[in-house]
């Protein structure tokens, strides 16, 4: 359904769900390309606070940076966005279009998204809920005697350029679609004196590694031993063995 909505206006789209795997919820960002496809996603590394209580952690493997017509893009999650460790592995992977779905509303968010464009030399488009009582069910006893105007998410989505000036919104009180040209250029263009992943780096001081493993509580495959049809564990063959 929401692979349709991107080919209906025949854009890139990226999107927050709660994805579910087996019985455990992620918090995950889904990219779509144009034609409807869905081309990859990124699950939260970190749940926040009570998150914890819901959703299970992301791993390595979904740290995507991807390449499309509209310029390499990639996304981190709420307040992923303050793991300096991740923002270098996204930067070492060229991202032109960083996308930072979240619910903070406060004004400390907008300066985040303006450091991170400016220390990665990139876009950043943060798109934040806006929310009133009137989007919650009647019965939710949290909301019960406010007003249906009541906002609980004042919204503030923002877009960013690489050199950190604010070209669109942020957008508050209001359900809204915020819009900006941009040049892909100005990317190039900052990183001439600030690139973090490059020139502005010092690898001989400081180094990263990034396990991109998926990391599955179980793991079928050789690893020394295999699982017999007993179910004993017993020597994996040796190659050319069967």
């Amino acid at each position: 359904m929401i692979g349709s909505f991107a080919a209906d206006i025949k854009a890139h789209l990226v999107v927050g769900v709660i994805e579910r795997d087996g019985a455990t919820l992620y918090c995950t960002a889904l990219f779509f390309g144009p034609d409807g496809a869905l081309l990859g996603k990124h699950r939260k590394l970190m749940p926040t606070a009570s998150e914890r209580l819901v959703w299970g952690q992301g791993d390595g493997s979904t740290i995507p940076v991807l390449d499309t017509a509209a310029g390499r893009i990639g996304a981190a999650i709420c307040w992923e966005n303050y793991m300096p460790m991740l923002r270098q592995a996204m930067y070492a992977q060229g991202v032109e279009i960083w996308c930072a779905p979240t619910v903070d509303e406060r004004e400390i968010w907008q300066s985040s998204m303006r450091h991170i464009a400016y220390e990665g030399r990139m876009f950043t488009l943060s798109a934040c809920q806006y929310m009133t009582c009137a989007d919650a069910p009647d019965d939710y006893a949290a909301f019960a005697g406010e007003a249906p105007e009541t906002e609980l998410i004042k919204g503030g989505s923002v877009i960013v350029n690489p050199m950190g000036d604010i070209i669109a919104g942020p957008l508050r009180g209001q359900e809204g679609v915020l819009a900006a040209t941009i040049d892909l250029d100005d990317v190039i263009r900052g990183k001439y004196d600030l690139d973090v992943a490059g020139h502005y780096a010092r690898p001989d001081v400081f180094s990263l590694h990034v396990d991109v493993t998926p990391r599955a509580p179980v793991a079928f495959g050789p690893h020394g031993t295999a699982l017999s049809p007993s179910g004993i564990s017993e020597p994996a063959s040796a190659p050319g063995e069967g």
